[in-house]
C-alpha cells in the first residue's frame, strides 16, 4: 500500500501547488474555474478514498501485497467511480453556490488547505510504511501455531535495510537475515498466470519461516528437514497435523533438471505438488532464502515455488498486537 500512499501524496501536493499558482494568477477567480478546480479535488479526493478501501478490504480478505505491480482493475473501476462521483458532486456543488466571490474564494482556500494536509500526513504514512513499519493480518493457518488466523502484526521493515526505491539494494541493514526468522515478502513469481498450490499466489504477500540461506543445501525426507546433509533439529516451532507416516516419491529428473525447474518458480507446476514430504536436495541460490511455514502439512511454501530473493523480503515479524491475549514479539 505504501506506493499507492506516496503518489495519492504527490498528487495531492501537485494540486496544492497548482492552486498557489492559480490563486496567484487569478486563473480560479470565475465561477467556471472555480467549479472545475473544485471537481478536480473531489475526484482526487474520491479517487484516493476507494483506492485505499479496495486496497483495505482487499489485503483483509487475502493478505494480499497492493503495493506489488499495477494497479489491478478492480482497484481503478472502483476508484474511478468514486472519483467521478465526488468530482460530479462538487462540480455542481461549487457552481451551484459559487456565485459570490467570497464563496469561491472560500472554495479554494478550503481545497488547499485538505490537499496540503493530505500530501503531509499521507506522504509522512507512506514513508513509514516503507522504511520502518507496517501493520498486516494473517489469513491462514500456514504458521500455526506461532501465528493464528486473525492475529494482527507489525512487521519490523528497517531490520535487514531500507531498500533503495526502483532498484534491488539495500542500505543502512542492521543485521543480516538469520535462519529461524520469520518474515514477509511477496510472492516470489511474478507471471500473474501461474498456479501455484492449487491457485494464483501472484501479488499475494506471504509469512514464513527461513531454513535455508543463501548456499544451504536443503532437503526434505519423510517431512523431516535437512540443512546441509543434517537433520534441521529442534525446531520448536512446527507442527505436523498427519503424523510421521510418509509416503515416499521418487522424482523422475535429474538433480539439475530438479534444481532449474525449483529456481524459475515452475518444479510444482511439473511435478504437481507432491513435494511435501519429499523434497530436494537443491541448492539456495546467491542471495535467496527457502521458506517454510510451521505448519509443515498445511503450508505453501519454497518446497512447492523455490527459493526467495532477498530484494523482495518486506521485513521481520516483529510484535503481534491483536488479540490482546496473543500480544508479545513474534519468536
Amino acid at each position: 500500500m505504501e506506493e499507492r500512499l506516496f503518489w495519492i501524496g504527490l498528487f495531492m501536493g501537485a494540486y496544492a501547488w497548482a492552486t498557489r499558482g492559480g490563486r496567484k494568477s487569478g486563473r480560479l477567480g470565475s465561477r467556471a474555474a472555480t467549479a472545475l478546480w473544485h471537481a478536480l479535488f473531489c475526484f482526487l479526493a474520491g479517487f484516493s478514498a476507494a483506492l485505499v478501501a479496495v486496497i483495505s478490504v482487499e489485503s483483509r480478505g487475502r493478505f494480499q501485497s497492493v503495493a506489488v505491480g499495477i494497479m489491478s482493475l478492480r482497484e481503478l473501476y472502483y476508484s474511478l467511480a468514486g472519483g467521478l462521483f465526488l468530482a460530479a458532486w462538487g462540480g455542481w456543488s461549487a457552481w451551484r453556490k459559487g456565485r459570490s466571490e467570497e464563496a469561491r474564494r472560500v472554495y479554494v482556500a478550503e481545497d488547499l488547505e485538505w490537499a496540503d494536509t493530505v500530501f503531509s500526513a499521507v506522504l509522512l504514512a507512506s514513508v513509514l510504511m516503507y522504511c520502518v513499519v507496517q501493520a498486516f493480518k494473517i489469513p491462514s493457518g500456514s504458521m500455526r501455531s506461532t501465528l493464528l488466523e486473525g492475529d494482527h502484526l507489525f512487521v519490523n521493515k528497517f531490520i535487514y535495510g531500507v531498500r533503495i526505491p526502483f532498484t534491488h539494494k539495500r542500505v543502512l541493514r542492521l543485521r543480516p537475515i538469520k535462519r529461524g526468522d520469520v518474515i514477509v515478502f511477496p510472492f516470489p513469481d511474478d507471471n500473474p498466470r501461474n498456479l501455484h498450490c492449487g491457485g494464483i499466489q501472484y501479488r499475494k504477500d506471504f509469512i514464513k519461516r527461513v531454513i535455508g540461506l543463501p548456499g544451504d543445501e536443503i532437503k526434505v525426507s519423510a517431512g523431516r528437514v535437512y540443512v546441509n546433509g543434517a537433520l534441521l533439529d529442534p525446531e520448536p516451532y512446527t507442527q505436523y497435523l498427519d503424523g510421521f507416516r510418509r509416503q515416499g516419491f521418487a522424482s523422475p529428473l535429474s538433480r539439475d533438471e530438479y534444481q532449474g525447474l525449483w529456481e524459475s518458480h515452475n518444479l510444482d507446476r511439473t511435478l504437481g505438488d507432491v513435494m511435501r514430504d519429499e523434497f530436494g536436495p537443491v541448492r539456495v541460490p546467491k542471495d535467496s532464502y527457502f521458506m517454510m511455514g510451521d505448519n509443515r502439512d498445511r503450508s505453501c511454501d519454497s518446497r512447492f515455488w523455490g527459493p526467495v530473493p532477498d530484494y523482495l523480503i518486506k521485513g521481520k515479524a516483529w510484535v503481534l498486537y491483536w488479540p490482546p491475549s496473543r500480544m508479545g514479539l513474534v519468536q
